[in-house]
């Protein structure tokens, strides 16, 4: 395991994390897995790639887990007052 990821659900954070939380998370999985901090040119594109994909994917684990306890995420929050 990564150890600089955090946990990035309540109520490890107080908040809801950010999206600079989610990328920071991201790129930390992304280096520790490819053994690259920073890529060579050549591995930019696919490196990147990488870090977006795989921010995408925390955010929608993030927007779909059910923390009980927790305060209702606001994404939900908004879908159930739309509705």
């Amino acid at each position: 395991m990564c150890r600089s990821i955090k946990t990035l659900r309540p109520p490890v954070l107080p908040d809801e994390a950010t999206e600079d939380d989610v990328r920071a998370a991201a790129l930390q999985y992304v280096r520790k897995v490819s053994g690259f901090r920073a890529p060579a040119e050549h591995n930019r594109e696919v490196f990147d790639r990488a870090v977006d994909e795989i921010a995408d994917a925390t955010q929608r684990l993030l927007d779909g887990l059910e923390i009980r306890g927790a305060k209702p995420s606001r994404e939900r929050t908004a879908a159930s007052d739309a509705a």
